[in-house]
């Protein structure tokens, strides 16, 4: 496999494929809409609610977390997962600001 050569690439563009890499599976959009629609969770509500296996979410949270879209605080022997607003509006930023640079021609090839 080779390199990704991310370092000719802008910091918004590497920014912006990490974010879409970490949601790049329908586990994980299934774990934030889970999220988003509970205001937190815990990683034994998630196993519950999506059918997978505790380490398959485990490893689904791993990514998001490291892309900075959820955060999770421990609660005893739990983590309590939730969005991180600060990374979410950063990348609803990046991926407006992507979208809109889109302005339809009259003709394309």
């Amino acid at each position: 496999m080779g390199l990704t050569k991310s370092e000719i690439f802008s910091e918004k563009q590497n920014k912006l494929a990490t974010m879409m890499k970490a949601l790049a599976h329908p586990a994980r959009i299934a774990i934030i809409q889970h999220v988003i629609k509970t205001n937190t969770c815990i990683c034994g509500d998630l196993v519950e609610e999506l059918g997978l296996a505790q380490p398959t979410i485990s490893q689904h949270l791993k990514e998001l977390k490291n892309a900075g879209l959820i955060q999770g605080t421990i609660e005893g022997t739990s983590v309590c997962y939730c969005i991180d607003p600060k990374t979410w509006k950063q990348f609803k930023t990046i991926l407006d600001s992507f979208f809109v640079s889109y302005n339809p021609a009259d003709k394309c090839c």
